[in-house]
């Protein structure tokens, strides 16, 4: 769904529930007297989600509440949204699960947590790729919820792909040879990917031997996310481009393809 949010009924069994209304909608009523802090999410690394493939992103917090209030009367887990206020999103992601935590002392909660996002069923438009802030949820027995938001940044790209062909395979030494390649990144609307076009992109060789690449040349991809340009065979060696990312893309190198130079 698009806004999954966090609610939990802890009589037996806690569980999450996705809601396809905005989070406004379900936060009424004053919740849990909790806050979140030391919100880290990735372990502080982007998120990079491809066209099907289910994401888990592990989180560590920690939850303060008042001693009188008992750790099993709630639960709690992350979210990241996108919007000014968390409490009113443009797109928000959470868990399937509430976290799970240790008491480090009789206000104090230890948690990790899990933000599930799912390509497939409508989670992410292309224009959510970039920056979300990180909140965090309290929901108690009764589903009454707290929602405290602007716990940091976290980044979700869209998942690239690179790749390299130089031909002619062998080649004779002085002779031209012709690299091709393709950048292309998941399209989120489709489930496919696409050619991410006017991108900069190096060309770089890695002589035989070595394990060492240097950049040759930058071109730009094409419309569709092509690449192509020529060099003169000199030794053997592994051809590759290396697309060094953007806030949206991730950083990305091509398998190096051998040319053996006679």
């Amino acid at each position: 769904m698009r806004i999954r949010a966090t609610v939990a009924a802890v009589s037996g069994a806690l569980a999450l529930s996705a809601f396809a209304v905005p989070a406004a909608h379900a936060a009424g009523t004053a919740g849990p007297a909790v806050t979140f802090s030391n919100v880290k999410v990735n372990k502080a690394k982007n998120i990079v989600v491809g066209t099907t493939a289910k994401v888990s992103v592990p989180v560590t917090y920690t939850v303060t509440h008042p001693a009188s209030l008992s750790p099993s009367s709630f639960a709690t887990g992350p979210v990241i949204y996108r919007g000014d206020k968390i409490t009113s999103p443009t797109a928000l992601e959470a868990g399937d699960e509430p976290g799970t935590c240790t008491a480090a002392s009789s206000t104090v909660l230890h948690c990790t947590g899990t933000i599930e996002i799912r390509p497939t069923e409508g989670d992410l438009f292309n224009a959510d790729a970039g920056t979300w802030k990180v909140g965090g949820v309290a929901v108690d027995k009764s589903n009454h919820i707290t929602w405290q938001g602007d716990l940091g940044y976290t980044k979700v790209q869209r998942l690239s792909k690179l790749t390299a062909d130089a031909s002619p395979e062998p080649v004779t030494k002085g002779k031209t040879l012709t690299v091709k390649g393709k950048l292309a990144r998941a399209n989120w609307e489709t489930n496919k990917y696409a050619g991410y076009s006017g991108q900069s992109v190096k060309l770089q060789f890695r002589k035989k031997g070595s394990s060492t690449y240097t950049t040759l040349k930058t071109i730009k991809t094409d419309t569709y996310g092509n690449l192509k340009t020529t060099v003169t065979a000199s030794t053997d060696g592994y051809f590759r481009y290396s697309f060094a990312g953007t806030t949206t893309t991730p950083a990305v190198s091509a398998t190096g393809d051998y040319v053996d130079v006679q």
